[in-house]
């Protein structure tokens, strides 16, 4: 029996899944281990009541536009709810869709705008013809921390007021193309569009979002233990 016991929600995770963002939980999982911890995940989608009291830690993942549009029809069920997680000072973390739908709103490939939660100053916009496709290498500059994935997405996502970029870029696009920025910070939501998927070659995120949802649950808990790990992958 684990020491701890974290609760997951996998926002869509029976729609957004395209590219393969469930890796980014098998990740989470193996490093909880050799943090004594236990992590439970249950799927929240179309219908399900999301209770941000009962979670300690999300992942919202991407899809096709389709899946992406069924989902926006849900989602204002799930504002309120979303909007106190990420209040509380949940970890999320959001990737290519789901980073776009926490914005005010993306532009389809078709040139459809589909509205998202604006819980995130955020707005993504399209491409004709074309898509940021390759490897990318980004720094964060407050962390010193580089971090490697591969991006493959056609919007252009531009950043608003209370979010700061999750990295500059060194090599690739990015959100945009035009600014050198990519994903997104705010509080600790943590919205990227690196595929790989993003934790299983950045453990030093994955490290983050486990401790700061230790913390949050377990706020008495010596977790000296857990923050001097070496994290770095062996798969």
């Amino acid at each position: 029996m684990a020491k701890y016991q974290l609760n997951l929600a996998h926002l869509y995770g029976n729609l957004l899944n395209t590219y393969s963002d469930v890796g980014n939980i098998i990740a989470l999982r193996y490093y909880a281990i050799r943090m004594d911890t236990a992590i439970n995940t249950t799927v929240i989608s179309i219908g399900d009541q999301f209770n941000p009291d009962e979670f300690d830690l999300a992942l919202f993942g991407g899809g096709q536009d389709y899946e992406q549009y069924v989902v926006s029809k849900d989602l204002p069920n799930k504002k309120a709810a979303l909007s106190k997680f990420i209040n509380d000072g949940k970890p999320l973390l959001a990737i290519c869709g789901g980073y776009q739908l926490l914005g005010h709103f993306y532009i389809g490939a078709d040139g459809k705008k589909i509205p998202g939660l604006g819980l995130l100053d955020h707005y993504t916009l399209s491409q004709d013809n074309h898509r940021f496709i390759g490897n990318i290498t980004i720094k964060d500059e407050k962390t010193g921390n580089e971090y490697h994935g591969f991006e493959n997405h056609n919007g252009r996502t531009f950043l608003g007021k209370g979010e700061r970029p999750l990295g500059k870029v060194i090599t690739g696009n990015g959100n945009n193309g035009e600014d050198g920025t990519e994903g997104a910070i705010y509080k600790e939501v943590y919205c990227s569009y690196f595929h790989g998927p993003i934790l299983t070659r950045n453990g030093e995120i994955a490290k983050h979002l486990l401790l700061t949802a230790l913390h949050n649950k377990y706020p008495a808990a010596d977790l000296s233990t857990q923050r001097s790990l070496l994290i770095k992958p062996t798969f």
